[in-house]
C-alpha cells in the first residue's frame, strides 16, 4: 500500500507556470509506474502523463506535449509535473496515481490515487 498526497496547485494566469508534486509514503514509489491525470468539472477524469519505475520513459498526452515534464526521484519518493504555459483548458484537479503495471495511460490500471490538487488558469 501506497499513499500519495499531492501539492502545489493554485491560481495562474494563462502563460504561466506551476509544479505539482505527489509525495509517497508507505511503500517505495520506485516499486510503481507513476502518472498524472485531470479531471475538469462535468468531464471524466482523463490521461495527462505517466513515467516508468526507472524514470526512463514518459509518455504524455497529445494536448500537454511539450508543456508539461513529468519527473521522479525514488530516493525522495516524489513524482512531479512541471507546468509550463498554461492555457485555461489546463484547469481541473490534478491528480497523482501509481500502477503496478508498466507505464500506462489507463485510469483502470493505476491502483492508488491521491486526493487531487485543484490548478486553475484564468485568461
Amino acid at each position: 500500500q501506497v499513499q500519495l498526497v499531492e501539492s502545489g496547485g493554485g491560481l495562474v494566469q494563462a502563460g504561466g507556470s506551476l509544479r505539482l508534486s505527489c509525495a509517497a509514503s508507505g511503500r517505495t514509489v520506485s516499486r510503481y509506474a507513476m502518472g498524472w491525470f485531470r479531471q475538469a468539472p462535468g468531464k471524466e477524469r482523463g490521461f495527462v502523463a505517466a513515467i516508468s519505475r526507472s524514470g526512463g520513459s514518459t509518455s504524455y498526452a497529445d494536448s500537454v506535449k511539450g508543456r508539461f515534464t513529468i519527473s521522479r526521484d525514488n530516493a525522495k519518493n516524489t513524482v512531479d509535473l512541471q507546468l509550463d504555459s498554461l492555457k485555461p483548458e489546463d484547469t481541473a484537479i490534478y491528480y497523482c496515481a501509481a500502477s503496478t503495471y508498466s507505464i500506462s495511460t489507463e485510469v483502470s490500471l493505476y491502483v492508488h490515487w491521491g486526493q487531487g490538487t485543484q490548478v486553475t488558469v484564468s485568461s
